[in-house]
């Protein structure tokens, strides 16, 4: 190890240590808002980033070949924001309601030309006439706007001065405003449908911070959809697209900071 190393180690020791006794020792340290977890209701706000992904029950016969998945999703990245109201039931549980609007943008790739093998037809699709799959086909490029409802109960500890952690689940109802659930056209028009109303659960835990002024949470919480979203493409469609999955839900994980 080199010296400089060693020397930004022990500096960042030092500071860990300084601070560490600045927020634990007990001597001299007041309380911040004591009795802002006494009132029935409360109310904030917070802002969040989130990964989204899919989670894909695939069909055997159109969705796989052999061991290989023909449908695969890419997660992607974004953010949201929404409102907080709270209720306390008492000194270890509240009950909190928080409605966001969330941004995602996920992706579906179909490399299923191999189903050409089934123009014939099967038990479950009528013959239809092969197309050459070009790029565009192949990947769906997802965009969802969601409205997110979730409803859950938190079971919090004892305030430990000013930090208090908690754990809390629920249940979301979720409207996705992009949908295209009622669009006439499917994949065959490079349009992707999927359900417009939807129920998840979620489960979340963090730790809540108190200033003078406000309360800050940071949080993790975990969302999944529990219903299946795909909305089937058209009788006369190939199944190159929907018919080559079964199931198809939402899976989210939210980093989340509370204003209170």
């Amino acid at each position: 190890m080199n010296k400089f190393l060693l020397k930004a180690l022990v500096l960042a020791s030092v500071n860990i240590a300084v601070f560490a006794d600045a927020q634990f020792r007990t001597r001299n340290r007041m309380d911040k808002l004591e009795d802002f977890d006494q009132q029935t209701f409360s109310w904030g706000f917070y802002l969040n980033g989130n990964k989204l992904d899919y989670r894909i029950v695939l069909n055997p016969r159109y969705g796989m070949e052999g061991n290989q998945n023909l449908v695969t999703s890419k997660e992607s990245y974004s953010f949201g924001a929404g409102l907080i109201g709270k209720w306390r039931l008492n000194d270890y549980l509240d009950l909190r309601m928080e409605p966001g609007l969330q941004f995602a943008q996920r992706q579906l790739t179909f490399n299923t030309q191999s189903n050409d093998q089934y123009a014939a037809g099967t038990l479950t699709n009528a013959p239809f006439i092969p197309v050459p799959l070009n790029e565009k086909d192949k990947v769906r490029d997802i965009k969802s706007t969601l409205v997110d409802i979730p409803v859950m109960l938190e079971f919090h500890g004892q305030r430990w001065y000013n930090s208090r952690p908690y754990i809390a689940g629920g249940v979301n109802y979720i409207v996705n405003l992009q949908s295209n659930s009622s669009s006439t056209d499917d994949n065959m028009q490079q349009i992707f449908r999927s359900t417009t109303h939807n129920f998840a659960w979620s489960v979340e835990m963090g730790i809540q911070l108190y200033f003078n002024k406000f309360k800050l949470t940071p949080g993790i919480r975990g969302t999944f959809i529990m219903n299946n979203e795909i909305v089937a493409d058209n009788a006369t469609t190939p199944p190159y697209w929907t018919a080559a999955m079964s199931t198809l839900q939402s899976r989210a994980v939210f980093f989340v900071l509370k204003f209170e």
